[in-house]
């Protein structure tokens, strides 16, 4: 803290009351200038071709007049970013794309638009916590240490916000997974039952499950995609278990893949399965109901035992105060 005192009376004594906003705002602008090489660089990517073969053919149909098959997005304009804003290590670009699929954000630039969110919310949040520090400083005169806070939390803020939303997203959607899914098992049970393949069945239950559980629903319907597009029906069932990111989905892709390898019942391995799975909801909901009384007690004791404290103990203290108001005169 010293050390902050003393820059801020060498810049103040230099540069006037705002040399300190001035300090920081080079700062920042230097940096930037420093970014920028790095941010415009483009690596040579071998799919330019391609792209330059679709824009082509996007030409040639808008003269012939032909309608389009595919539009380009408004996330195509960061592809000359993606470098800056994609991670270049394999693990790591690996380990977000899963974590936003798992969060429902499939598009092959969820990447891209999620760290281009972090940049600009930062950035954003940055140059107000900037600003804020100026008027301040010039109306009140804030400390060096308020200064700072005040321009590095709305930048931190700005930055870990998507990260943030992206985290919640993907516990509720693994949420209402887990919920629907015994649900979703008991509606597969009655279809292979009823003498239709796992595929139909699949589609068939995708169909029912989408007004309470759209996200399941979603999932059922890419499995049933896969399917029909020749994909193998085991690795079809892995990735279901790695997008979903839940423990009882992926036990079921488990169970799935032995039924099918070691040729048993689909019917007995589901009708077993979906009893499980809806013990285990009850369970869930008894857990939930037994920690109830527990979360209840501090609010108990904040809101009734001080209301009863006062209505039982009130008069007595009332009369003891008469009585020494009257003893004293």
């Amino acid at each position: 803290m010293a050390m902050l005192d003393t820059i801020q009376a060498i810049l103040v004594e230099r540069l006037g009351p705002l040399g300190p906003i001035y300090a920081v705002g080079f700062l920042a602008v230097t940096l930037l200038a420093l970014a920028l090489p790095s941010l415009l660089k483009k690596r040579a990517d071998p799919l330019d071709r391609l792209r330059e073969e679709n824009l082509a053919r996007q030409r040639a149909s808008a003269e012939t007049g032909l309608p389009r098959l595919r539009y380009n997005s408004r996330a195509d304009k960061l592809d000359k970013y993606s470098t800056f804003l994609e991670p270049q290590n394999e693990e790591e670009f690996s380990a977000i794309r899963l974590k936003l699929m798992r969060a429902g954000y499939r598009s092959r630039s969820s990447v891209r638009m999620y760290h281009f969110a972090q940049f600009a919310l930062g950035i954003a949040l940055l140059v107000a916590g900037v600003l804020y520090a100026i008027v301040g400083n010039s109306t009140g005169g804030m400390s060096s240490t308020q200064m700072i806070l005040s321009i590095i939390v709305p930048g931190a803020i700005g930055y870990y916000l998507p990260k943030y939303w992206v985290q919640r997203r993907l516990q509720t959607r693994q949420g209402e997974i887990t919920n629907g899914f015994p649900d979703s098992l008991d509606m597969m049970l009655v279809c292979v039952e009823a003498g239709q393949s796992l595929d139909q069945a699949i589609i068939r239950v995708a169909a029912e499950i989408r007004a309470g559980f759209p996200d399941l629903a979603d999932e059922y319907e890419m499995v049933a995609h896969e399917l029909k597009a020749g994909k193998d029906k085991i690795q079809v069932l892995k990735d279901m278990g790695e997008r979903c990111g839940v423990p009882d989905v992926a036990s079921f892709v488990t169970v799935l893949i032995q039924s099918a390898s070691f040729g048993t019942s689909i019917s007995e391995a589901l009708r077993v399965y979906a009893g499980e799975m809806r013990d285990k909801r009850v369970m869930r909901a008894e857990e939930k109901a037994n920690v109830l009384p527990t979360k209840l007690t501090l609010g108990t004791m904040m809101f009734t035992v001080p209301p009863l404290m006062i209505i039982l103990i009130g008069p007595s203290v009332y009369g003891i105060y008469e009585t020494l108001q009257k003893g004293a005169f």
